[in-house]
């Protein structure tokens, strides 16, 4: 169940969206070629070699490339402002095997649902679509999301702030499909596997599992719209796994396999891959190696100024606008707090409506520079539990869960 072919009309529109000069062939779909970075935009992310070319890939608007192949593109950091919704065409891709489906067919196409259940299914998405429909608005964040900021540098895709993205989801809850396929008492974990395969053959597929528990919360989706329209192909089409407020790791795309299980699944990227050390901050000393470790879950808890870049020039005695966003793993965002005084003093600012608790929440606030000079403008946030951003990001192996305050430098004049 991997090569699938795309319908026609679908194969048209994403050749559609790809209609610019300098583009390659690969595997039925036109993907950017590897020229060099001077015949492209560029843009430099704020630390070391973060030289980086933007690329419109099939679907897509130009986006940070950190790989053609397989595709890993970074949302640029402005899209932020422009709305709570990131847009389908802005929205961050990662993958990690180059063999990926460049087509679907949904004559073809179906879902297995197989192991400790007492009616296997296999489905048609107009199958899954008869069940009872469910909607969700939630942040997809990548593990790795602001790697390139940990000090000293770690291992791994250097990624700025644009591997995460907030989309409404549509779909049918996990727990809608394992009832109807009768999940027995013995069952532990649930696993996902998708249509994208590694290209060799002793690489390990991507595979990812979740508690019974956790899979049968209602919460827990098999989506095949975002933002009101069907998955991209680069995110997921023609289904993919929405598990709230954990990372994307768990988000499986091109969903084509649920394999319920009686043990806990042991495979690389559950028992390797995706782990973080197992004590209260999930850190290390850098350079040091965790004694245990657990997989990686939910969110920690994150905010951004958005409407003011690093190194604006502002006006003395002049109030300066300052919107942002923050997101936690699910519990909801309680405060967002800014300082201008090197975190000193804190004030609060104008929260806005909550869209759903694993949505991004607006803030709003103002500040007015009495000097001239720079000033340091600091964001934290505090979601309901209480957790807030540490100054300082809590440096472990692998370079996840990066949520340090943030903070940027304007010049008054």
């Amino acid at each position: 169940m991997r090569d699938f072919a795309h319908t026609k009309d679908a194969r048209r529109r994403f050749l559609k969206t790809a209609g610019y000069a300098g583009v390659g062939l690969w595997s039925g779909l036109t993907w950017p070629t590897a020229f060099a970075a001077a015949d492209k935009e560029t843009i430099t992310l704020p630390f070391g070699n973060g030289e980086r070319v933007l690329e419109a890939f099939p679907g897509k608007r130009p986006l940070i490339v950190l790989t053609n192949r397989p595709p890993q593109l970074e949302t640029p950091f402005s899209v932020f402002n422009d709305g709570l919704i990131t847009p389908n065409d802005a929205f961050f891709v990662r993958y990690h095997w180059s063999g990926i489906p460049t087509e679907v067919d949904l004559k073809t196409y179906r879902l297995k649902v197989h192991g400790s259940v007492s009616k296997p299914l296999e489905l048609t998405l107009d199958d899954l679509k008869k069940l009872p429909a469910r909607e969700i608005t939630a942040v997809h964040q990548c593990s790795g999301n602001s790697r390139g900021f940990f000090e000293p540098r770690i291992n791994g895709g250097q990624l700025a702030h644009g591997a995460m993205g907030n989309a409404k989801w549509k779909g049918v809850a996990l727990k809608d499909v394992l009832e109807l396929a009768g999940v027995a008492g013995s069952a532990k974990q649930v696993a996902f596997n998708g249509l994208d395969h590694p290209p060799v053959p002793d690489g390990p597929d991507f595979i990812k599992a979740l508690d019974i528990d956790h899979g049968m919360d209602g919460e827990v989706m098999l989506a095949w719209s975002m933002n009101d329209e069907d998955l991209p192909l680069l995110n997921g089409y023609p289904l993919r796994l929405i598990v709230p407020g954990y990372y994307g790791t768990y988000w499986v795309k091109h969903l084509n396999d649920i394999h319920v299980m009686d043990e806990v699944f042991d495979g690389f990227w559950m028992s390797k891959a995706y782990r973080i050390p197992d004590n209260e901050c999930h850190c290390v000393k850098p350079g040091e190696t965790p004694e245990k470790t657990i997989p990686i879950e939910r969110f920690s808890v994150r905010s951004f100024i958005t409407n003011v870049a690093d190194g604006t020039q502002v006006q003395v005695g002049k109030p300066q606008a300052l919107r942002g966003i923050a997101f936690d793993g699910g519990s909801g965002i309680k405060a967002v707090q800014i300082s201008t005084d090197g975190g000193k003093q804190w004030s609060d600012t104008k929260l806005g409506d909550e869209i759903s608790k694993y949505s991004f929440r607006e803030w709003t606030s103002e500040f007015t520079p009495q000097t001239k000079g720079e000033t340091k403008l600091m964001v934290r946030a505090t979601n309901q539990k209480g957790e807030t951003q540490p100054m300082q990001a809590n440096w472990n192996p692998s370079g996840y869960r990066m949520n340090r305050i943030e903070q940027i430098r304007v010049t008054a004049a």
